[in-house]
């Protein structure tokens, strides 16, 4: 039986090794309340054992950044940026960056300076972005919902439990 921290919800079920193909559903009594019809603590899980919809964290995220999990080598990020608000033009010099758009629409712009953004292109629902370490980057939400995406930092970019509820004024 897996124990806490891992999550799933109703309409999934785990199978134990040596699956004999009769489900094995996981007994709400013993599970973990953060994760319940669709929802969970939003909060940095970090060097725990973690399966996560991420789809579904992604979008009940409110925050402008929200860290799900922070580990030695990488970290995992929330957003929601509201529309015509962009994540901000930064750079990371030692940190790789990958962003996943579960919803809205965002125009993105990359460049190896700020002044000279010349990587332009439109990004939707299901896209990724891969960022290198050293590349300036800004993604712009453009579409009329809030753009709620998850980031994979490598190393880690913030720090454990970092929670934002809106826009630091450093990327106003």
């Amino acid at each position: 039986m897996h124990s806490y921290p891992y999550y799933h919800n109703q309409w999934h079920s785990l199978m134990p090794n040596g699956y004999n193909g009769t489900p094995h559903y996981y007994n709400w009594a013993n599970s973990h309340p953060a994760f319940y019809y669709r929802n969970m603590i939003l909060q940095d899980y970090g060097k725990k054992p973690l399966v996560v919809n991420i789809d579904q964290a992604a979008k009940q995220n409110d925050n402008y950044r929200t860290a799900l999990w922070t580990g030695d080598h990488f970290q995992v990020t929330l957003m929601s940026i509201n529309p015509g608000e962009d994540i901000g033009l930064e750079v990371h010099p030692h940190t790789d960056q990958f962003i996943r758009i579960e919803q809205g629409q965002g125009l993105v712009q990359m460049g190896n300076s700020k002044e000279q953004l010349d990587f332009q292109t439109m990004a939707y629902e299901d896209y990724a972005i891969l960022i290198p370490a050293g590349t300036w980057h800004n993604v712009t939400n453009t579409g009329n919902v809030p753009l709620k995406v998850y980031v994979i930092y490598a190393p880690p970019q913030h720090p454990f439990g970092t929670i934002q509820p809106t826009r630091p004024a450093e990327h106003a």
